[in-house]
C-alpha cells in the first residue's frame, strides 16, 4: 500500500480537485503529499467565527477499536474528560463517540455535554478484531453535519487498509464544509502515516503521531484539539503557549499555515 495516492477524480467539488490534480500526477500518485498546507483560507474563516458561548461546538470522537487497539481504547477513555474540562471555560462541548469493530460493526452515540456520560459507553466497550472502516467513519461525519453544525473529527488508529482515492474524496468534502480531520497516528507505519497526513491536509485539519507509552502526549493533543473546537485557532494559539508538549505546537503550526 506504499503507492497510495493517484490523481482524485469526479465526485468532489471543483475546488478539491483543482488542489488534488495540481499536487498529483501519473509520478506523483504514487507518493501521497505529505505538506499540510494551503489551509490559511479556512483557518481565517474559523479565527472571524465568534467564539462559542452557548456550549453548542459539536466534535465527533472517533476511534479504531479493532483488536490491536484495547490498550490505547482504555487510555483513551480516561483521557476523554480532559477535553470537556479545557473547553469548559470556552463556552463548553458536545462530544459524539464513533468507533468499527469486528465484522462490519459501526457505532455512533448520542451527543453529549458531560464526561460521565461519555465515559459510561466507553468503558463497556471492547475491542474486536476486524478492517478498519474510515470509508463509513467520513460519510457518517458529512451526514451528521447536515444535521448539527459539526466543529471537527477526532480519529485515533493505527493502520489504513482502505482505498485512498474514496478517502481523499471524502476529506475533500468535509474540507468544503469546514470540518477538518485531526488524525493521530500511534505507532510509525509509514503507509499509515501518508494517508493520514493527506488526509489531514485535504481537510484543512492536522496530522500528530504519538507512542502508545505516552499517555501525557495524547492527552495534551485532545486537549488542544477540543479548545480549538470550542475557541478556534487563537484559543488553540493560548494553549499551546502554555503545553510543553512538542506535539501541540506542532498541530498549531500545521493549522497556521
Amino acid at each position: 500500500m506504499k503507492d497510495l495516492f493517484k490523481q482524485i477524480k469526479k465526485g468532489v467539488a471543483g475546488k478539491v480537485v483543482d488542489k488534488v490534480t495540481d499536487k498529483t500526477d501519473k509520478k506523483a500518485s504514487k507518493h501521497p503529499v505529505s505538506s499540510n498546507s494551503d489551509v490559511q483560507q479556512f483557518l481565517s474563516k474559523v479565527a472571524a467565527l465568534p467564539k462559542t458561548v452557548d456550549g453548542d461546538a459539536r466534535l465527533i470522537f472517533s476511534l479504531d477499536a479493532t483488536a490491536s487497539r484495547q490498550s490505547t481504547w482504555d487510555v483513551a477513555s480516561q483521557l476523554q474528560s480532559e477535553m470537556f474540562v479545557s473547553a469548559q471555560s470556552l463556552g463548553g462541548l458536545n462530544i459524539q463517540l464513533c468507533y468499527f469493530r469486528g465484522f462490519g460493526e459501526f457505532f455512533s452515540s448520542a451527543w453529549h455535554s458531560n464526561a460521565r456520560d461519555l465515559l459510561a459507553i466507553m468503558s463497556g466497550i471492547q475491542c474486536q478484531a476486524g478492517a478498519t472502516q474510515l470509508q463509513r467513519l467520513l460519510q457518517h461525519a458529512i451526514d451528521e453535519n447536515q444535521r448539527h453544525k459539526i466543529k471537527c473529527l477526532i480519529y485515533i488508529g493505527d493502520a489504513m487498509e482502505e482505498n485512498i482515492d474514496l478517502l481523499a474524496q471524502q476529506a475533500g468534502q468535509l474540507g468544503l464544509l469546514n470540518v477538518p480531520l485531526f488524525m493521530f497516528q500511534e505507532g510509525g507505519d509509514p503507509v499509515t502515516r501518508a494517508a493520514f497526513k493527506e488526509l489531514s491536509r485535504l481537510s484543512g485539519g492536522a496530522y500528530s503521531q504519538f507512542d502508545s507509552a505516552s499517555a501525557n502526549q495524547l492527552k495534551d493533543l485532545l486537549r488542544a484539539v477540543a479548545v480549538y473546537a470550542a475557541g478556534g485557532l487563537r484559543a488553540l494559539q493560548d494553549f499551546s503557549k502554555s503545553s510543553s508538549t512538542g506535539s501541540v505546537k506542532l498541530l498549531e503550526q500545521q493549522l497556521k499555515k
